[in-house]
């Protein structure tokens, strides 16, 4: 999910460069809500293995 979030921002950062405005804040738009779904993924996923008790790799 962290690539997609990326590869979107890559999308509108090539987009904003060439004058696409459209394009450009949709892709960041996406890009934005992709990381943020990435980060809240990545937080409950540590808080399980801590419940869990298995020490981080």
């Amino acid at each position: 999910m962290l690539g997609w979030a990326i590869t979107f921002l890559i999308v509108a950062i090539i987009a904003g460069v060439f004058g696409f405005g459209g394009i450009a804040s949709a892709s960041v738009g996406i890009a934005q809500f992709l990381f943020f779904v990435f980060v809240v993924l990545f937080v409950i996923a540590m808080v399980a293995r801590a419940v869990r008790g298995k020490p981080p790799v």
